[in-house]
């Protein structure tokens, strides 16, 4: 469908963009509905953040999603929060309400979807979610509510500390935290059933990097990535050579966009869709 005057727009913000699948989604979800919308992916850099607000507002942008590395810092910019991303402490969609910028987490619904899609219990167990931004946050928060134990792993040991004890604070479940380290990794390991990775480390184009030692893989182990670009990440070859779980960071990405289109739009996704056009553009950009 050719945009025109009367096309609705929403996008995606972040740095980097290039490697976002969200324009593909939910261009085709818009396709399937037979709506005249536009989904756009715009670079944003932190410094020209509250810019690209007053560009949403002065644009008449329906929504937006927010990705690495505005995710917590959008929240003061916004008219009103969504009680469950005031709780998490991130924001990841935002709808223009006829000009009332509304934040919302759709990452905690789209994480609960790739678990209970793969079928994983987490109640009791120790996870470790490796990584301390919103994303981390989206998944501790949720892990906490499924009766997990999250375990937050960061490079910078005070950001770990900090997440810990708020989820700790607002969920009664005693998360711990650690700095990222292959020690640290390889201990904690050994009482985990799942490592969570949150952070971009493995994303496109440094898709040969991994956050977490292989040696710490083993064949009682689950992994999940939330990278999606690349399907496999070094972190998930290293899981699946050693007979490990995977869950696929697809899962959490087409859960999330499926929840932003409703918001967005008021209309039930065409989830199916959103998945088949992700995974034709990931095997046809392989």
């Amino acid at each position: 469908m050719m945009p025109t005057g009367k096309t609705v727009v929403c996008g995606i913000i972040g740095d980097p963009i290039e490697h976002s699948m969200s324009p593909v989604m939910q261009n085709a979800a818009f396709e399937a509905a037979d709506i005249d919308w536009v989904y756009v992916a715009f670079k944003v850099g932190r410094e020209s953040l509250a810019m690209a607000v007053a560009g949403m507002r002065a644009l008449n942008l329906r929504g937006l999603n927010v990705t690495v590395p505005h995710k917590v810092d959008i929240m003061p910019y916004l008219d009103a929060i969504d009680p469950v991303a005031r709780r998490i402490g991130a924001v990841n969609t935002i709808v223009n309400d006829k000009g009332r910028l509304l934040g919302y987490n759709t990452d905690a619904a789209g994480f609960v979807h790739a678990i209970e899609a793969a079928g994983l219990e987490v109640g009791g167990r120790r996870v470790i979610v490796l990584g301390a931004g919103g994303g981390a946050r989206a998944v501790a928060y949720s892990l906490a509510d499924l009766g997990a134990v999250p375990v937050i792993v960061n490079r910078t040991p005070s950001r770990a500390k900090s997440l810990a004890e708020d989820v700790a604070r607002d969920t009664g479940i005693g998360a711990s935290w650690s700095e990222l380290t292959p020690a640290a990794v390889d201990e904690l390991a050994l009482s985990a059933v799942l490592i969570v990775n949150t952070t971009p480390v493995g994303m496109s184009p440094r898709s040969g990097e991994s956050p977490c030692p292989s040696a710490v893989m083993r064949r009682d182990l689950a992994v999940c990535d939330i990278v999606y670009n690349p399907l496999q990440t070094a972190l998930m070859r290293d899981a699946e050579a050693a007979g490990a779980r995977t869950i696929s960071g697809l899962e959490m990405l087409v859960g999330q966009g499926a929840r932003a289109f409703e918001l967005f739009t008021g209309l039930d996704a065409p989830v199916d869709v959103m998945r088949e056009a992700v995974l034709t553009e990931l095997h046809c950009g392989a």
